[in-house]
């Protein structure tokens, strides 16, 4: 017993002196790297060109390490030489300072405030306009990450750079567009970017990158939300129904998509009837969106089910000719149920979806009816 204690006795010594040594080692390290954020701060604001450049590359990678090390080196005033890097004519310099303003950015939200209230706006709409690739899809990335801050989302919206990020969703690589797509989506969360010049040019691209990724990813939400804000513009619905295969992309994602991408697809498909139903329930129907629907109005978000009920409403509401006959109806309520709840439910559900519809069509002949009958009886004179 007397043995046992004693090894322990010599573990809690052993402890206690590695834990001081590694106090004393980060202390130590934190001098050093404090000492180094000075230097580098010293040399961005005071260094020549190439000092300059090579401060703001060292910048960068100790910018990694953490969160107050970001801090620190804004303490320090890195921020406000970088900036004026990025209106240098050399271009190794601009790329440097995007470099390194980006990653002091991260996750540093009194950071990305600064960054802009020091004036990175105007230098970086004009490398959104340059024709090297690569500082351009920097300046995007620098975009989507300052306008992921409430309090910068108004600045960029006014600098006039959503049609430069529209612009990117045609003409740059992959990860520009993703990038322009995420930065249009912060800024029209909290400004009005979007214009019926911009629905024509954006719906494009935005329906082909939606068509090419997975319908249940954070990307595919993003696009679609964007998507269906432009199609509350007559321009919009225009190039969505113009689109080769935008409508069914659409379609695609309301059986495809994750529950918000799907609340946003059916919201554009019932912008789109709602506007003008004799113009695009018979596109809609073509490209099969009943059994996406129904499925909708049993799983999908509360705002969806009621978007996905209503647009039901609207495209069985066709001349008798053209209305689904009931048994098809019945079938394809059937197929979606049991694929829900499985077979041993699925008639019960498919009767509940079915009975739901019914119901809901009634409910608005009835109130039609009550329309006409207000608008037809005589109105008694005024006193």
């Amino acid at each position: 017993m007397g043995v046992d204690v004693e090894v322990e006795s010599r573990e809690a010594v052993l402890l206690t002196t590695d834990r001081e040594e590694e106090e004393s080692s980060r202390e130590t390290w934190t001098q050093k790297k404090q000492t180094l954020i000075q230097e580098l701060a010293r040399k961005v604001i005071n260094g020549d060109l190439e000092s300059k450049i090579q401060a703001a590359r060292d910048v960068r990678k100790l910018a990694k390490t953490s969160v107050k090390t970001r801090s620190n080196l804004a303490i320090a005033g890195v921020i406000e030489p970088l900036v004026s890097m990025l209106a240098s004519s050399n271009l190794d310099a601009r790329q440097a300072a995007l470099l390194a303003l980006l990653n002091l950015a991260v996750r540093n939200e009194r950071n990305k405030v600064r960054i802009v209230t020091s004036g990175a706006i105007p230098p970086l709409i004009e490398l959104l306009k340059f024709q090297n690739g690569g500082l351009r899809e920097l300046a995007t990335a620098a975009i989507l990450t300052l306008s992921a801050s409430a309090s910068n989302k108004q600045a960029i919206a006014a600098s006039g750079a959503a049609p430069l990020l529209v612009q990117i969703l045609s003409s740059g690589s992959l990860q520009g567009k993703v990038d322009a797509v995420t930065a249009l989506y912060n800024l029209s969360s909290g400004t009005t970017i979007l214009n019926p010049v911009l629905a024509t040019e954006a719906v494009p691209p935005l329906l082909t990158l939606l068509k090419e990724c997975k319908k249940y990813s954070k990307f595919a939400e993003k696009t679609t939300a964007l998507l269906e804000m432009l199609s509350n513009y007559e321009e919009g619905r225009t190039a969505i129904s113009n689109s080769k295969g935008g409508i069914l992309t659409l379609v695609e994602t309301i059986e495809d998509g994750s529950l918000i991408s799907t609340e946003h697809a059916v919201g554009a498909l019932l912008s789109l009837c709602q506007s003008c139903r004799s113009k695009y329930r018979e596109l809609i129907l073509k490209e099969g969106a009943i059994p996406g629907l129904l499925h909708l109005t049993a799983e999908g978000t509360e705002k969806a089910q009621e978007r996905a009920r209503t647009l039901l409403d609207l495209l069985r509401d066709s001349p008798p000719q053209k209305r689904l006959a009931s048994a098809v109806l019945e079938s394809i309520a059937y197929d979606i149920a049991k694929r829900v709840d499985g077979a041993d439910k699925a008639a019960e559900t498919a009767k509940r979806l079915l009975r739901d519809m019914v119901h809901r069509s009634m409910e608005q002949s009835m109130s039609r009816l009550q329309l006409r009958a207000a608008s037809s009886t005589p109105q008694l004179p005024s006193a």
